[in-house]
């Protein structure tokens, strides 16, 4: 049984375009320096954001992965060479691309705009033979419900229209309000969970915006919030089915 928790100094961190846009990055790629490689079928974590005027990342390309952007605060466009246009997103919107094949994108974060990009890493012996797919889903789109102070809104399980190719994912985003309560979580899965904002504490140890931790082998966490806090959660496989990129390349 563990929980790691990495606070955001123990993040790596990026830039884009001299600084317009700055990340921190809980799982980063090697070069980056973070504590992290990649684990289950989690291969890259980027929390972005826009201190100011928006800024925008080239067209470049991408294979076998699925990458997802979600829209945390503020606006971003995309493009890709299967749309052959850009497409807006608005806060709480979701995109993926499953890059199959192949595939090039660019994306734009607008001003003080904020969002978090995770690789998924699927059965790329699979992947890499399909042709590239996008879709995007709006906030209205997935489902929410609401038990006492915490409001939970499923972007991938049960009730939702999202649809990815890396095995039994599930992603939810929960909204506190003054709160004690304890989280029953699955033993033969890890939970990996990011803290968007304000201040909680797990299993009694004090955390605040930015903290990112890793659940494994538990049954059970307790959360308490004083005050409004908004964590974003992802379960995930402890051993997926298939060898994951990660092992096959780079372990």
């Amino acid at each position: 049984m563990s929980i790691s928790f990495f606070e955001k100094e123990n993040q790596a961190s990026g830039n884009f375009n001299n600084g317009e846009i700055l990340e921190k990055k809980p799982i980063g790629f090697p070069q980056d320096g973070g504590k992290l490689k990649p684990y289950s079928n989690l291969f890259y974590w980027a929390h972005a954001w826009t201190p100011g005027k928006k800024s925008t990342i080239a067209l470049h390309p991408h294979q076998g992965f699925e990458i997802c952007s979600f829209v945390l605060k503020g606006s971003i466009k995309h493009y890709d060479t299967k749309q052959k246009k850009w497409i807006l997103l608005n806060k709480g919107d979701v995109q993926i691309i499953r890059s199959g094949n192949g595939i090039s994108h660019a994306e734009e974060i607008l001003d003080f705009s904020e969002i978090f990009q995770i690789w998924f890493d699927p059965d790329i012996s699979k992947t890499l033979n399909s042709p590239a797919s996008y879709s995007d889903y709006k906030a209205v789109d997935f489902p929410v419900f609401q038990k006492k102070e915490i409001k939970t809104t499923v972007i991938c399980g049960e009730g939702s229209p999202f649809e990815m190719e890396s095995e039994t994912i599930e992603i939810r985003n929960h909204k506190l309000n003054s709160c004690d309560f304890d989280y029953k979580l699955n033993s033969s899965k890890i939970y990996s969970f990011f803290v968007i904002d304000g201040e909680l504490s797990v299993n009694n140890k004090k955390i605040s915006k930015g903290t990112f931790f890793i659940v494994d082998k538990e049954s059970s966490l307790n959360f308490k919030a004083k005050t409004e806090a908004e964590i974003f959660e992802i379960k995930s496989p402890n051993s997926p089915s298939y060898k994951t990129y990660f092992q096959r390349f780079m372990n």
